[in-house]
């Protein structure tokens, strides 16, 4: 049977809820991890890669079922290169040689982003919904709110529409005690992998570093890092995947340059060799009503090397929540259906792909896990995604 993805599990290393050992039980073999603990900027040395691989290995020796490590996600790119700062060199060589490490180390795909300051945002990670699970939500509603009357970002009005502004003030001296600590923990928490996550003061202060920086000059700086990195990746075997912004769209003032089809054709023609490719994330494209997913996929499918399924609900004003990943805005029949059409008759190995963003549910909803990534919610997704990909196949191959 024709395999359109290698089945795949995002790991946050050994202080992860969620351990190898559920990872096998999940039916995933590909390991999708990152060196966290390595502060932001420096070098991933060989030592230090080999022993993330060493507790794969020993995790194979106790069980059979093998797993590998198939992508890092990611490898992160510094402020200073994002800002086009002065000493942004450094940087640059840094990830360079973090790059040729992986290459010696035998793991070939890196995920990596280039959205300012923060990465996916949501307003409230604990969204419940009808059946009793929780999801990550995102309210633009609630996110000027935050903005205007918690955050105090100056100017920060001039960002929305006059009308959201509006709904904003008379929303906020209504809201209660507990949604407004609901909404700022949602918005500073931690990342997975970080340990600290930020505060208000933090958070303000990483806004103000980005003064200055228009969309136009972030994309620059992108392409210039590339420029610099690809040369580097494609001798050392890598494959470099970017991952786009979520949401598809400016936040608290911050530009975004990966959100659509158009940005995609910037930094592709501009860095055009075939080792700068892309993740595709249904859910980051998926926001935004004006992405068409299944043309984003056949006009890059030779550029993609790391694929994120989920899929959001979209609703009005600018308001999405993870869906279960069969229904939502994502239309995930068509989406896994051409990866099938655009993979047929190449000899292309399968893609790595991770479920993203399952729901908190049944037992997990009493254990301590990272919002979007416990266990049960994404073992879920896998197995419908793994029956889908089956059922797909296997009807056009009985034709």
């Amino acid at each position: 049977m024709t395999q359109i993805f290698e089945q795949s599990w995002r790991w946050y290393g050994p202080h992860d809820p969620v351990s190898l050992k559920d990872i096998k039980q999940a039916g995933a073999r590909g390991v999708v991890t990152a060196l966290h603990h390595i502060p932001v900027g420096e070098v991933w040395s060989l030592e230090e890669i080999q022993k993330r691989k060493d507790l794969l290995e020993e995790s194979n020796r106790k069980n059979k079922f093998p797993l590998h490590w198939n992508v890092v996600e990611s490898l992160p790119v510094h402020e200073h290169i994002k800002q086009g700062r002065a000493d942004k060199a450094k940087y640059i060589e840094n990830y360079k040689q973090s790059l040729r490490n992986l290459g010696k180390s035998g793991i070939f795909r890196v995920c990596y982003n280039f959205m300012p300051v923060l990465d996916w945002l949501r307003t409230n990670v604990q969204y419940q919904l009808e059946d009793g699970s929780t999801a990550l939500l995102h309210d633009l509603e609630d996110l000027v709110v935050f903005d205007l009357f918690i955050l105090k970002r100056k100017n920060a009005e001039e960002d929305y529409q006059p009308e959201m502004v509006e709904r904003a003030r008379k929303r906020f001296p209504q809201m209660k005690k507990e949604e407004i600590e609901r909404l700022s923990k949602s918005l500073l928490m931690a990342l997975p992998g970080d340990q600290q996550g930020f505060t208000l003061e933090k958070l303000r202060q990483g806004l103000e570093s980005y003064d200055g920086v228009s969309a136009e000059q972030l994309r620059d700086n992108l392409v210039d890092f590339l420029k610099e990195v690809i040369p580097v990746a494609e001798d050392a075997g890598v494959s470099m995947a970017i991952h786009p912004d979520d949401p598809p769209w400016p936040v608290l003032g911050l530009p975004r340059i990966m959100s659509n089809i158009e940005d995609l054709e910037y930094i592709f023609s501009r860095v055009p060799q075939m080792t700068n490719g892309l993740t595709f994330c249904s859910g980051s494209f998926g926001a935004s009503e004006k992405n068409d997913l299944p043309t984003i996929i056949k006009t890059y499918f030779n550029r993609i090397y790391f694929v994120h399924l989920r899929s959001v609900q979209r609703e009005a004003h600018s308001r999405f929540y993870e869906a279960n990943h069969l229904e939502g805005s994502a239309e995930m029949y068509k989406l896994v259906r051409t990866f099938y059409e655009c993979q047929k008759g190449q000899k292309r190995a399968p893609i790595p792909m991770r479920p993203d963003h399952g729901h908190q549910m049944l037992d997990d909803l009493v254990k301590t896990t990272y919002p979007g990534y416990s266990a049960i919610g994404r073992l879920r997704g896998l197995a419908e995604l793994r029956g889908l990909e089956m059922g797909i196949v296997k009807s056009f191959e009985n034709e």
